[in-house]
């Protein structure tokens, strides 16, 4: 048999086919005069069938996975040259940049979250606006008054000012004033309190491609007291919310 060798750049790797053929196929070869007598203690076909799509689904895996190795050799010898996915420049080394992302998490409870940015070498600046529609911030408060309420972000500006302490590794503080909406459970009773939000955060632009990014993290808000009544019961704001968030967004425009 024919032996098929693909010469990767700069490190010519062989890749030889005729060991694993055989591994593969050793069982499936019956030489011309070969044959199975009719009464016979050995397995069956219907034994033998679990070990055919084994054997099957071996081959299969290996056929699907041939291209996905070659991919990632091509990406493994690139020696800094710029890919899709990984550009050159990289993303971070970024001088100035536009983008513009969503918070896209509150548009599934009726909600939105609109957000855009400018970056300055490793600083960016970027204001947003949130309207959480039926999340529920209580739960992700600290020491809450009482599990009878629950609290929804009516729409509500913020600014936030980020740094890269590494590559796309930012620290952020912000300025959020909130309108929150408090219902009483027991009730349906709902009443508006007003809060200014600051605090600090921590996430990871992943990019895919130099454009379009997924950026998690967590958020620490802090806030001053505030309270509500609601007859005989008062409602009291948590002081603090820690809240993991996950954004994703795109690069508009760039510059190195």
């Amino acid at each position: 048999m024919k032996k098929y060798e693909i010469l990767g750049i700069g490190n010519q790797i062989a890749l030889r086919w005729e060991a694993i053929f055989h591994a593969l196929f050793a069982d499936f070869t019956f030489k011309p005069d070969e044959t199975r007598p009719a009464d016979t203690d050995g397995p069956t076909l219907g034994d033998d069938l679990p070990t055919q799509l084994n054997r099957y689904s071996l081959i299969g895996l290996v056929v699907m996975l041939f291209p996905m190795l070659l991919s990632v050799s091509a990406v493994a010898q690139d020696n800094g040259v710029s890919s899709f996915l990984k550009p050159v420049p990289r993303n971070y080394a970024v001088k100035q940049a536009i983008e513009v992302e969503s918070l896209f998490p509150m548009f599934l409870t009726g909600g939105y979250h609109f957000a855009v940015g400018y970056r300055y070498k490793k600083f960016r600046v970027r204001v947003s606006v949130i309207n959480g529609g039926t999340y529920n911030a209580e739960t992700v408060g600290l020491n809450n008054s009482s599990p009878a309420f629950k609290r929804f972000y009516n729409t509500s500006p913020g600014i936030f000012l980020g740094y890269n302490v590494w590559k796309n590794l930012e620290v952020y503080t912000y300025l959020e004033s909130h309108t929150f909406s408090i219902e009483q459970e027991s009730t349906g009773i709902k009443k508006d309190i007003k809060s200014i939000d600051t605090g600090l955060g921590v996430s990871y632009q992943f990019f895919i491609g130099p454009i379009f990014y997924v950026q998690p993290g967590v958020h620490l808000y802090l806030r001053r007291n505030n309270s509500t009544d609601f007859g005989p019961v008062q409602y009291n704001i948590p002081n603090a919310d820690i809240s993991p968030v996950i954004r994703i967004g795109a690069r508009l425009w760039r510059q190195y």
